[in-house]
């Protein structure tokens, strides 16, 4: 809309030349306050970073579900179920209803691309609700009691665009991947880590996971940080009855 108005201003003042002039300034002004979408952005909002609307991310939160749900070229009725209890469950039915509805209307209209949604949302969210995001993903491949070597490498290559670390992306992953290193890749560190390391990660993991720093409207992205939240605490009793630590 701003940039329209520029447009008319413009070329009042100064002729074509003003008008496309005022059209470009305006569409700056569009993009920086949100006008083209009807929403007004704060620029302290997410440390300068626009926030994405609960409807957009509600639709490519169920696209990267879609991608991950197809990853193995297998579409698993157990994994379709946990989505749509998840949606149900956390936006209630006749929302999540709807919200599918919308889904499968955009679907037919374009391809889903992964590196599209997940870099919009790279933009648009806090590193830590893009962590439950991940986590969120890796228990719609555990649905069906196996997480696959194709749906890892998705979500792995989703972890990327989403600009998470290696080192978070492992810690994740072996949350629903078992292994005798479990604990110790959840805390992420290694094995051989003194007491101290090993307790000083275990602060700065739940420091860094604990669901209030989360800070989203989102039931399900809160949900789910409670859920990693109980795993670092799990990873560190493990290790602390192991080793007998007080």
């Amino acid at each position: 809309m701003i940039k329209w108005i520029g447009a008319f201003i413009g070329f009042f003042l100064r002729g074509f030349v003003g008008a496309i002039l005022g059209f470009f300034v305006g569409s700056a002004l569009d993009s920086l306050f949100g006008s083209g979408t009807g929403r007004a952005q704060s620029v302290f909002s997410d440390f300068t970073r626009p926030n994405v609307s609960p409807a957009d991310f509600e639709l490519n939160l169920l696209s990267l579900c879609s991608i991950v749900i197809k990853a193995d070229g297998q579409v698993s009725q157990q994994e379709m179920d946990y989505v749509r209890q998840y949606f149900v469950g956390t936006y209630g039915k006749e929302k999540a209803n709807a919200i599918f509805r919308t889904f499968n209307d955009i679907n037919k209209k374009r391809e889903i691309s992964a590196q599209r949604i997940s870099s919009f949302l790279a933009q648009r969210t806090r590193y830590e609700v893009r962590l439950q995001l991940l986590h969120f993903l890796f228990g719609i491949a555990q649905a069906d009691g196996n997480v696959s070597t194709p749906e890892i490498n998705k979500i792995r290559e989703i972890a990327g665009y989403l600009r998470v670390s290696r080192q978070d992306f492992e810690s994740i992953m072996a949350m629903f991947i078992k292994s005798a290193d479990n604990a110790y890749k959840i805390l992420e560190i290694e094995k051989t880590a003194s007491n101290e390391e090993v307790k000083k990660a275990y602060r700065n993991m739940a420091k860094k996971y604990h669901p209030d720093r989360v800070n989203t409207q989102d039931e399900a992205i809160k949900k789910g940080a409670e859920e990693k939240f109980k795993q670092v605490q799990l990873a560190y009793e493990t290790i602390q009855k192991e080793r007998g630590i007080n």
